[in-house]
């Protein structure tokens, strides 16, 4: 499956812009001190729920090697697919963040 991350993200800046429209504009935007803290926060629990997808892969996939009769080879080869996603998918949303940082840092000031 290839999903092209321009158009999709194309396609989600026109909708927030549609979204936007007829809204009434906000006087200030408040910021949340702690939403570092935050970030960082989802970012570690994102990482760690994929690590943890693969970790389980792997021991279900030793398990079934080794003769396991509780699981399928459907059941493996599932959850070694989800852990796949969700590793290309945080590839994908680094890919995204550096390339962001890469255009703010070249941005003059």
């Amino acid at each position: 499956m290839d999903i092209k991350a321009q158009a999709l993200y194309s396609e989600m800046q026109s909708l927030a812009t549609q979204a936007q429209v007829g809204m009434p504009e906000v006087p200030s935007i408040q910021t949340n001190p702690s939403s570092k803290d935050n970030f960082a926060n989802m970012l570690s629990n994102a990482i760690n729920g994929v690590n943890e997808m693969q970790l389980n892969a792997k021991t279900q996939t030793k398990a079934f090697e080794m003769g396991d009769p509780s699981l399928s080879l459907a059941d493996v080869m599932v959850a070694k697919e989800k852990s796949g996603i969700a590793f290309e998918a945080t590839v994908q949303v680094r890919n995204k963040v550096l390339e962001a940082y890469k255009q703010i840092m070249n941005m003059p000031v």
